[in-house]
């Protein structure tokens, strides 16, 4: 079992920024892919971005692009999305996941790739 936990989260204004760390524990993990998703009320679980490995492959919603950045330390098993620039429409419940390969998938936005997941965090950007 893999125990994946989210932080970070809060309440920022807009233009502001957060960074939220996960973390992922449990089971012997070898190279493994997290990515984070995100959730507003009443709307679908949309991805976010994702990383590889080694860390030299990472993915973006368009979205995002320019304003959040993804990493790791695999030391601490513990990923991290920088989110600057922040706005209104990027209020959600962030979620973590962990994909139990080294590589990022052909798709990475796709939900079933990802092995475990956290419960997630709150972001809410104010205007």
């Amino acid at each position: 079992q893999v125990h994946v936990v989210e932080s970070g989260g809060g309440l920022v204004q807009a233009g502001g920024s957060l960074r939220l760390s996960c973390a992922a524990s449990g089971r012997t993990l070898g190279a493994y892919v997290m990515g984070w998703f995100r959730q507003a009320p009443g709307k679908e679980r949309d991805f976010v971005a994702a990383i590889s490995w080694s860390g030299a492959s990472t993915a973006y919603a368009d979205s995002v692009k320019g304003r959040f950045t993804i990493s790791r330390d695999n030391a601490k098993n513990t990923a991290y999305l920088q989110m600057n620039s922040l706005k209104p429409e990027d209020t959600a419940v962030y979620y973590c996941a962990v994909d139990l390969g080294p590589v990022l998938p052909g798709e990475p936005a796709h939900t079933d790739h990802y092995d475990y997941w956290g419960q997630g965090t709150q972001v809410a950007v104010s205007s």
